[in-house]
């Protein structure tokens, strides 16, 4: 099977649909910092309504506790949706109740409204299936059809991304079907030299798509905190940096594996190391034989990869017709440590073939440093999901929609 996209088989004029989106957006104080995810939705909630579709936006943000988390209501989504679209987006009260049921059994063609933070009933993030089935048949009872629209979300088992699908007629949106598109390039015959750069903080987090991805790589390039622990894994010191100590032999393991797949494994030359970290601690850069040789010594902790490294990492990039990069080079939110992951990312921007931004804080950080969503191949919206995609795990909210590798 393949996925079911909205295409022009889906007539849901007249019909109500509950589109699930991801605007699990940064919120400070009340303002939305980020609206990338909102803009990234947008295209599909235009199609529904211009096929007659009365439209349900629901969407998660954060991890509340219940609906007493007022600080992680919808109500800056829901504002911000309504100045992108220019029309009204009335929030309704509530995940599940009368006051939901009235307004969605109210909804004409063509109408729009938002729901609560799903997350605020508990059923929705539910280890028990059960709960989250009750959830869902509370939800099949006032809506004609699903459409799923937040990658972010499609590798987790949730109500409104699992079970309603499943009770109704479901499609992927035109964001899914782009996201599931483009990454199926990465991993059907890519374009090559293929390129994988990899950063943010742990090891861990990334081991699952390293050891998928090696058979079918020619480079890796990395950077950001995880790189210390491949730095000690080769013997070098590295101060007070991120560390994952239990995973010393597990990296060792990959490096012989590359070598074994003949992947070229590309690490940085040299390191911006800081007395501490915050935006004006005092740094130097160093080179990575040399890391505690600073005036911080063994205390310096590295914040960013070095003006050499990344006029390398820059260099590899440009020369590959294919790359995928996931982490940011170093601490981006500080000026003084996003040097590394400025310069790769203008890199990335002037690849001739297909660039993949993949998604959570690395889509934050071509935001941040003003870089256009237009200026790469494609910013995945889902950092977690792109990688379990990768990885070549099931994800149930694509599974569920008729995805098959």
């Amino acid at each position: 099977m393949s996925l079911r996209t909205l295409g022009s088989s889906a007539d849901l004029d007249g019909q109500v649909v509950l589109l699930r989106v991801d605007a699990n957006v940064p919120v400070d104080q009340g303002v939305i910092t980020d609206d990338g995810r909102i803009r990234a939705f947008l295209p599909t909630l235009e199609w529904l309504v211009s096929k007659g579709a009365a439209v349900v936006v629901a969407s998660h943000l954060g991890r509340p506790s219940g609906p007493e988390d007022t600080h992680l209501s919808l109500a800056p989504v829901a504002r911000r949706l309504a100045e992108l679209w220019g029309k009204a987006v009335p929030l309704i009260n509530g995940v599940t109740g009368p006051e939901v049921w009235t307004a969605v059994d109210a909804l004409l063609p063509g109408q729009v409204c938002m729901v609560e933070n799903v997350r605020f009933d508990p059923r929705e993030t539910s280890q028990d299936a059960s709960e989250r089935l009750e959830l869902a048949m509370e939800w099949a009872d006032h809506v004609d059809a699903t459409v799923v629209d937040g990658f972010g979300v499609v590798h987790r088992k949730q109500a409104s991304v699992y079970e309603l699908p499943r009770l109704t007629t479901s499609y992927a949106g035109l964001l899914v079907e782009k996201e599931v598109e483009v990454l199926t390039r990465l991993t059907t015959e890519p374009e090559r030299p293929y390129t994988v750069v990899l950063g943010g903080s742990k090891v861990s987090d990334k081991l699952g798509v390293i050891e998928a991805l090696l058979p079918s790589v020619d480079i890796i390039v990395v950077g950001g905190g995880m790189v210390f622990t491949l730095l000690k894994a080769q013997g070098h010191p590295v101060g007070s940096s991120l560390l994952e100590e239990n995973m010393l032999d597990t990296v060792r393991g990959f490096m012989a594996k590359a070598h074994d797949h003949g992947v070229t494994v590309v690490l940085p030359t040299d390191i911006v190391m800081a007395q501490s970290f915050s935006p004006d601690a005092g740094h130097e850069v160093l080179p990575i034989a040399a890391l505690e040789s600073g005036v911080h010594g063994a205390h310096a902790i590295g914040l960013d990869i070095g003006p050499e490294s990344a006029r390398h990492f820059a260099q590899v990039v440009r020369d590959s017709a294919t790359v995928f990069w996931n982490g940011p080079m170093g601490v981006f939110e500080f000026d003084a440590f996003a040097h590394g992951t400025q310069v790769l990312a203008q890199a990335l921007t002037e690849v001739t073939g297909l660039s993949v931004v993949g998604g959570g804080d690395s889509a934050a950080a071509v935001r941040a440093l003003g870089f256009a969503e237009s200026d790469f191949g494609h910013i995945s919206t889902g950092g977690g999901a792109s990688l379990e995609f990768l990885e070549g795990s099931v994800l149930p909210g694509l599974e569920i929609l008729g995805w098959q590798r």
